[in-house]
């Protein structure tokens, strides 16, 4: 279901918690939003749809990936940047890294980790920050 994007800054600077197989249903409505708003948008946090839960999805590409619980393991490579937020108006500096990696729980609730490099990196550190209440 296609959910409001939440502009409140009090609420996106709270921490999320963390998910439970419960919140599985959350996959398909951070698909269908980030669908809704692909010309604007390329990453989606659960809390920017309304729910403080862990949950995430990355575009990389031609396929978009939700992460239940991500947990970033490695970053190397650090390197300036400004990023806009669907949740914000305008852009703001911010440090990234060229490589992450990360572990997370799938769809199915598999723990999987991930390497990730360049722009599905800094896509996935941004919503990585929201789950921590960082509006960047």
């Amino acid at each position: 279901m296609i959910k409001t994007i939440v502009k409140d800054v009090f609420f996106l600077g709270q921490k999320s918690t963390e998910a439970t197989k419960e919140d599985l249903y959350l996959a398909k409505d951070l698909r269908d939003t980030l669908e809704f708003h692909k010309d604007a948008c390329v990453g989606m946090a659960a809390n920017m749809i309304g729910v403080r839960k862990r949950v995430i999805i990355v575009n990389m590409g031609f396929v978009d990936i939700v992460m239940f619980n991500p947990v970033l393991l490695k970053k190397d490579t650090p390197y300036e940047t400004e990023e806009g937020c669907l949740s914000l108006v305008g852009v703001r500096k911010t440090t990234r890294y060229k490589n992450i990696e990360v572990e997370y729980f799938d769809k199915n609730w598999n723990k999987k980790r991930i390497r990730l490099s360049g722009w599905e990196a800094q896509i996935c550190q941004h919503e990585l920050d929201h789950l921590e209440g960082i509006i960047i």
